[in-house]
C-alpha cells in the first residue's frame, strides 16, 4: 500500500474538520492556511463518503484507533502477551528458512540479468523446481502462522457444463498470460505465492532488502526502475508485456501476477483498472480475495503497517475467501482496445465478487489519508483522471 503522503499542486480541495474540538488528528485543518474560492470543507461523513473505498468498518475504527470496549481490550491483550511473540518468531523463521532453501539452490548460478533486472525465475530444472514447491508450502505455512488456519478457495475452472466440456476444456487447459487480482492486503501475495508462485512487479529498493531481496528475486519479481539511457532498454512495461506472452505460451515459463487497480482498498470495492496487464492481448485469469472479519479487517487501507501487523498477529483466527473465474480470453475488439478489455474484466469480477465499482484512485486515497493525519493537501483539479 503507497503509504506515504506527497503534497500535490496545483488546484486544490482542501480538508476541514467539523466545528467542535478533537484532540486526536482526524481531520485537524492547520489554521494558518488561508481559505480560497476553490477549496471545499468536509465534515467526517462527507470524508468516508467521497473515500469509501478506504475506509475501516472494524471494532479498530478509522486507522486503527477507535476506542474499545474492555471486552476488545481484554482480548488485545491476551493476543498481544500470547500470540504476537510466537508468531513472530515463527514467521521469522519460516522466512529464514525459506531464504537458505534460496541461498543454497542459487548457490553459484549468475542471476538472468536481461534488460537490467536481476532474477533467478528462469533457473531450469530441479533446483527450480525445489525453488517453487519449498515456496508454496512455506507461504501456505506462513499464512497458518498468522492465523489462516483454513483458506476458502472457489475454482470456477472446474464449474463447465458437462455438455460443453470437450471444446471449453481445451480452452481452459490454454496458459494465462497474466493472473488478475484484487488488491486488498500484503497477504494477497503470500496467497499468491502458495498457489501460482507467480512473479510480480515491485520496486527496485526490495531487491536489496535483507532475507526478502534473495526470495523476490527467485520469485522472478520485475523491478520499477528509472529509465535506463542504454539503447536496447524496453522499460518496466515492455518487460512485463514481454513476459506476459512467455508465460501464455510457455507453460514452464513463471506466470505473472498483477494488481491493476494499483493500491489497496477495504476489500468491498474495486478501482479503475490501469491497462498494463492488458496490452500483451493475452488471456488472463481473473482472482477475486475476500478477508471475512468480525473483528479486526486484514485489509490494508487507512491504517500503519506497524500497527496493522500488531492488530492482525494478536486476532485469534483470520480468513480468505478466494474464487477464481475462467479463463478470460479477449475478443479481438479488447485485444484491438487495452481499455476496454481491462474494463469488461473489472466488471466481470466485481459482478462475481459482488463488488463495489468506484471511480477513485491512488490520487483519493492520499487525499484522504492526509486528512485523517491532520494535514493540509492540495490536489489536481482533475481529480479522477487516472494513468495508465
Amino acid at each position: 500500500m503507497e503509504a506515504e503522503l506527497k503534497v500535490l499542486t496545483p488546484q486544490s480541495i482542501a480538508i476541514q474538520p467539523e466545528p467542535e474540538p478533537d484532540d486526536s488528528p482526524l481531520l485537524n485543518r492547520d489554521p494558518k492556511t488561508p481559505e480560497t474560492p476553490n477549496q471545499i470543507t468536509m465534515s467526517i461523513e462527507e470524508m468516508e463518503q467521497k473515500y469509501a473505498a478506504y475506509v475501516r468498518h472494524d471494532v479498530y475504527g478509522t486507522m486503527g484507533r477507535a476506542e474499545l470496549p474492555w471486552v476488545e481490550n481484554f482480548l488485545l491483550g491476551l493476543g498481544l502477551v500470547f500470540l504476537v511473540p510466537i508468531r513472530v518468531v515463527a514467521g521469522t523463521t519460516v522466512v529464514v528458512v525459506y531464504y537458505v532453501i534460496c541461498r543454497l539452490f542459487t548457490a553459484f548460478m549468475a542471476p538472468n540479468m536481461e534488460d537490467e533486472q536481476e532474477d533467478y525465475a528462469h533457473l531450469g530444472g530441479w533446483r527450480r523446481a525445489v525453488i517453487i514447491q519449498s515456496g508454496r508450502y512455506l507461504s501456505r505455512v506462513l499464512l497458518f502462522v498468522f492465523g489462516f488456519y483454513w483458506i476458502s478457495e472457489v475454482d470456477e475452472r472446474q464449474l463447465i457444463n458437462d455438455e460443453t466440456a470437450p471444446e471449453d476444456q481445451l480452452k481452459e487447459l490454454e496458459q494465462p498470460g497474466a493472473i488478475i487480482s484484487n488488491h486488498v492486503s500484503y497477504l494477497d501475495i503470500l496467497y499468491h505465492m502458495s498457489t501460482f508462485f507467480p512473479s510480480f512487479v515491485a520496486k527496485r529498493s526490495v531487491a536489496k532488502l535483507p532475507l526478502v531481496g534473495l526470495i523476490s528475486k527467485c520469485l522472478g519479481c520485475i523491478y520499477v526502475q528509472r529509465e535506463s539511457k542504454s539503447s536496447g532498454f524496453k522499460g518496466v512495461s515492455g518487460v512485463v508485456n514481454e513476459r506476459i506472452r512467455e508465460a501464455h505460451q510457455n507453460k514452464s515459463a513463471p506466470k505473472m501476477m498483477l494488481f491493476p487497480e494499483g493500491t489497496t482498498t477495504n476489500g468491498d470495492y474495486l478501482l479503475p483498472f490501469k491497462t498494463g496487464a492488458f496490452l500483451a492481448k493475452a488471456p488472463v485469469l481473473p482472482v477475486i480475495l475476500r478477508y471475512p472479519y468480525q473483528r479486526f479487517s486484514p485489509a490494508w487501507d487507512s491504517i500503519s503497517g506497524a500497527r496493522h501487523v500488531i492488530l492482525l498477529l494478536s486476532q485469534f483466527v483470520n480468513y480468505i475467501e478466494v474464487t477464481r473465474l475462467p479463463l478470460y480470453r479477449p475478443s479481438q475488439q479488447e485485444m484491438d482496445d487495452p481499455k476496454l478489455y481491462a474494463e469488461n474484466v473489472r466488471n466481470l469480477m466485481a459482478r462475481e465478487g459482488n463488488l463495489i465499482l468506484t471511480d477513485i484512485g491512488l490520487a483519493e486515497k492520499r487525499v484522504y489519508h492526509a486528512a485523517l493525519n491532520g494535514k493540509n493537501i492540495r490536489m489536481p483539479s482533475v481529480l479522477h483522471q487516472k494513468d495508465d
